[in-house]
């Protein structure tokens, strides 16, 4: 069963540290092209910054990759990666923006910068984990439209679109790992009286809070 972390909503934030400004986004990405096209909205955001540093994660192909864009190595997308990697999060790009006050703050100080930056952002978004679903077509009578309803919402199995013709078709959504317990559910309470057809698969999100 496929199931990990991630962010679905973009957001930002921003801090000034002795006179620089530092602004991270954060964009769901699920392609390398997405990043790209990511880190072309964060510079049409904010032209003329003196450093882009940004880090991303990919679920698909475990890709992970981290850029300083100038500062010295490892004090930029090395902080802001470790903290995607602590938060276990994927399908992530992060971008913090620097507009350079004058002042240098040192490897430890651009360190902290650039991760504390992307951190404080991270705190304020929702985290939701994507959980690999089983679709379902299931075909009954009205007489059984309200027992399945009330079975479906007792076992926590969400149901989708809804077709009243001669029949009525709901869609149910079941993680995978359920997925023999509803097939057996299904056919025991209804003494095979329905008619379930798999559909194909989805990945859902299921809200897990805030990890700070």
């Amino acid at each position: 069963m496929v199931s990990y972390l991630t962010i679905l909503e973009k957001g930002n934030w921003e801090q000034t540290i002795d006179k620089s400004r530092f602004i991270s986004l954060v964009f769901p990405v699920k392609t390398v092209e997405e990043v790209n096209l990511g880190l072309e909205k964060a510079r049409q955001l904010y032209p003329n910054a003196r450093h882009y540093v940004y880090a991303y994660r990919l679920y698909e192909g475990k890709l992970e990759k981290s850029t300083d864009d100038g500062e010295p190595q490892g004090t930029g997308g090395r902080p802001v990666l470790d903290v995607l990697q602590f938060r276990e999060l994927w399908d992530v790009l992060v971008v913090v923006i620097r507009y350079f006050g004058g002042i240098l703050l040192g490897t430890g100080g651009l360190t902290r910068a650039y991760g504390g930056t992307a951190r404080q952002l991270l705190d304020q978004l929702e985290v939701s984990r994507l959980v690999s679903h089983t679709i379902y077509e299931v075909e009954a009578g009205y007489n059984w439209y309200e027992t399945l309803k009330y079975q479906y919402r007792l076992n926590n199995w969400v149901t989708g679109s809804e077709d009243f013709s001669a029949t009525v078709k709901v869609e149910v959504f079941v993680r995978d790992e359920e997925r023999q317990k509803f097939e057996e559910r299904l056919a025991e309470f209804t003494e095979r009286e329905v008619v379930c057809r798999e559909k194909g698969s989805i990945l859902r999100a299921e809200s897990v809070g805030s990890r700070c």
